[in-house]
């Protein structure tokens, strides 16, 4: 949250060891790293135990960041340490409700203000927490991840093995659930996820597939969603429109080491009665998260 300077006649620098405080209240501590390796240790035919500890490994980067820097600022603040470069730079961005680039360097992408980021990247530690705690979800919450690329081959790594099949002969088929976060159990194969917003277009309940947005409304949710790995010759596209999966609505990213890019997640295969440009000319793409 921005605290205006005025609101209070404190100073900037009050204002700032103010938040800086906040924030660090609400960071839990780092996850432990090796005993989640021994609960979920890595195993041929679970490759879910794998993607936990690799994200439990990129939060714990970006949380000691997160929490080192805003100690410093504090200490900047009353002189115990010198104020860098960084920590200035830092300090301005947070006075206007920014994410300092010195926790961008280390974050997955987002483009949400200070206040909006600090409660997602909580919200994103306490659905890891949670899976550690009891056991891997029934369903997913796709906005959650840090590298959403190796969740995706996670689930298809787990079929291929499975049923003996190269895992580069696989695809996803998706079918959309009538329910809109949870489910009973997990499926049988594949996964179910949560969380995705879709831009330019609603998900019509009714007929469970793609309609018209309103002047209103310019985002809709998604319903739980059930990724179905299949091999690619199976795969049918009739009736559906290939929507865009991004992490941010910019819409490009650049490309990482990986070769991904580092906001395009990938297609999904969404029911639709329209043909397919009818929401291409209407900029029709899924999100993982908006801006706010």
């Amino acid at each position: 949250a921005v605290v205006s300077t005025a609101e209070y006649g404190q100073s900037p620098q009050e204002v700032i060891t103010a938040l800086a405080n906040d924030i660090l209240g609400k960071m839990p501590k780092n996850y432990d790293e090796e005993k989640a390796m021994k609960k979920y240790p890595v195993v041929y035919n679970e490759s879910m135990n794998t993607v936990l500890l690799q994200e439990l490994k990129r939060f714990n980067a970006l949380i000691t960041v997160v929490r080192t820097s805003l100690v410093n600022i504090i200490k900047a603040i009353k002189g115990l340490v010198v104020m860098s470069g960084e920590l200035e730079a830092m300090f301005e961005s947070m006075l206007v409700g920014k994410v300092p680039s010195l926790w961008a360097k280390k974050s997955y992408p987002s483009l949400k203000p200070l206040g909006s980021y600090v409660i997602d990247l909580l919200a994103r530690l306490t659905f890891f927490q949670t899976w550690i705690n009891k056991g891997i979800p029934t369903v997913f919450w796709i906005s959650g991840f840090y590298f959403t690329q190796s969740f995706l081959t996670g689930a298809t790594q787990n079929f291929a093995r499975k049923y003996k099949i190269p895992i580069d002969h696989l695809t996803f088929d998706f079918q959309v659930m009538e329910s809109e976060e949870t489910m009973e159990s997990k499926p049988e194969d594949g996964v179910y996820v949560h969380g995705l917003f879709i831009e330019g277009a609603i998900w019509d309940r009714e007929k469970m597939q793609l309609g018209e947005a309103t002047p209103k409304n310019l985002y809709d949710t998604v319903p739980v969603v059930w990724l179905k790995p299949l091999e690619k010759h199976n795969l049918s596209k009739d009736g559906t429109y290939e929507a865009p999966v991004y992490k941010t609505s910019e819409r490009r990213g650049t490309l990482s080491t990986t070769g991904h890019s580092t906001n395009f997640v990938m297609f999904m295969l969404l029911k639709s009665s329209e043909p397919e440009d009818h929401w291409i000319n209407r900029g029709v793409a899924l999100l993982t998260q908006l801006d706010d």
